[in-house]
């Protein structure tokens, strides 16, 4: 038997956390649209809309404006799983004899166009969260957007990276 290197064991570590944030991330969008839901039916259920989120007094103003800040943190939360699913794709195809895969690369790039889309969303959702208080009064919660313009950035850096190493193994390989 083949004891494993230390990367392949971080790797595995890694692959498992990442289904784990996964599937976290996965209930936290599906948590906030069953309780939207609900709350379309019966209005006091904003009270409560997730992890104590008290959105009652905008359900009372305006059902669209509602809507719109729940459609907001429903897509924040997708997007998001949708990001550590690709995560749990790439690593799945990471193999340390051969790393540089074009598949790895194309993945990273588009991890980064996700985070990307994050990122844009987030802003406008804080954008709105800013026009709700001016126009309600009230004070509702917004996720940090300047994280996911620097991850992007980074993961799309990493994957130029893949794909320059994915060139030199091919010529690596046509020259032996």
């Amino acid at each position: 038997m083949m004891t494993k290197s230390r990367t392949e064991q971080i790797l595995i570590v890694m692959h498992i956390l990442a289904w784990v944030v996964c599937i976290g991330l996965m209930i936290e969008a599906g948590a906030i649209l069953v309780s939207f839901g609900v709350s379309c039916v019966n209005p006091e259920a904003a009270k409560n809309l997730y992890q104590g989120l008290d959105l009652y007094a905008l359900r009372r103003f305006s059902f669209w404006y509602y809507a719109q800040a729940a459609s907001f943190m429903f897509a924040l939360a997708g997007m998001k799983a949708y990001v550590v699913f690709l995560v749990i794709r790439t690593l799945a195809e990471v193999k340390l004899l051969n790393p540089f895969k074009v598949e790895v690369a194309l993945m990273l790039e588009k991890i980064s166009y996700v985070l990307l889309g994050i990122w844009l969303v987030a802003l406008v959702s804080s954008a709105h969260a800013d026009w709700l208080l001016k126009t309600t009064g009230e004070v509702y919660p917004i996720g940090a957007s300047g994280e996911f313009l620097f991850a992007a950035g980074l993961v799309f850096i990493i994957s130029q990276i893949f794909k320059r190493g994915v060139e030199l193994q091919s010529e690596n390989e046509l020259t032996v």
